[in-house]
């Protein structure tokens, strides 16, 4: 089996959890996960069976989310799964207020990832650290938010906001939470997180666990092909006799490169639709060829 699932994960699982059912359902050893998410946290998590693993990198890195934000609480966990570490009532926050802090959270900016996520500091997971009661300096990173819509504001002691947050990779939801209510100087943490689309896979389009199992009893599972997945990138087809020497490892010329960039990953085709992998295209002196990233 080739390709990838889009998998709705539930609360309560950890993306590694859900990697291990799918093993056991669809009975295959060769599984990964493209862009973890919390275990709190439901939604679109895209799953590579099979060689398909080996197309991960290549996936769509945009990411977008439901989230919902409670003001008036800071955690240790920059969510409410963790210990409350402060907590009062912020009735007077108005939508106003919340609106513009909000516009500090659109574009590029640095970000410090939470002190319990996944992130690896001197060969170790800081949520490892911090359960340790170790204190490490966590790296700051740039991110990129796109887009923040806000659905709904929830007024009271202890106020929430929904928000609509369009992402790059590596974007940390709950860090938005615990800097907003920074920059309010009121507290914030995240009290609910749907991912809605991630590797290009939408939420509308995802199979929870249940019904997976379900596909998989009926026999008609099946799984999404490589080249649905990787529509975001440019392709190239060769002739059944180039297209062999590229599946050989072989450099093969190509002189058309309208449309196409040097360097950057393309699918490679044979004549008939055949996926055959990854290249790239490189000007060698005067020559532009294709040379084989991953074969299949």
């Amino acid at each position: 089996m080739l390709g990838f699932l889009n998998l709705n994960k539930p609360a309560g699982f950890t993306s590694h959890d859900c990697v291990a059912r799918v093993r056991r359902l669809l009975q295959m050893k060769r599984i990964g996960h493209g862009g973890t998410l919390d275990p709190a946290a439901t939604g679109v998590l895209p799953i590579a069976l099979g060689k398909a693993t080996r197309l991960l990198q290549f996936l769509q890195s945009q990411k977008a989310y439901k989230a919902t934000i409670q003001l008036g609480i800071t955690t240790t966990t920059d969510d409410l799964e963790g210990d409350i570490i402060t907590s009062q009532p912020v009735s007077y926050l108005s939508l106003e207020q919340v609106t513009t802090a909000l516009q500090q959270f659109q574009g590029k900016f640095e970000q410090i990832p939470p002190r319990y996520s996944a992130i690896q500091v001197q060969g170790k997971r800081l949520y490892d650290l911090a359960r340790a009661g170790e204190n490490v300096e966590i790296p700051v990173r740039s991110v990129e938010v796109f887009q923040i819509d806000i659905l709904d504001w929830r007024p009271g002691d202890f106020p929430q906001i929904e928000v609509a947050i369009a992402c790059g990779a590596g974007t940390y939801i709950r860090a938005i939470a615990r800097d907003l209510g920074r920059v309010l100087q009121t507290g914030g943490t995240l009290a609910k997180l749907i991912r809605t689309q991630s590797s290009g896979f939408h939420l509308a389009d995802s199979l929870t666990l249940e019904q997976l199992a379900s596909q998989v009893e009926q026999d008609n599972f099946q799984p999404i092909p490589p080249p649905q997945a990787l529509q975001h990138l440019g392709s190239i087809t060769l002739p059944a006799e180039i297209a062999q020497k590229w599946c050989q490892g072989q450099k093969v010329p190509y002189n058309t490169t309208e449309g196409l960039s040097l360097n950057s990953p393309l699918q490679v085709y044979q004549e008939g639709e055949y996926f055959l992998g990854i290249g790239y295209l490189i000007a060698i002196d005067t020559e532009t060829k294709l040379i084989p990233q991953i074969v299949f």
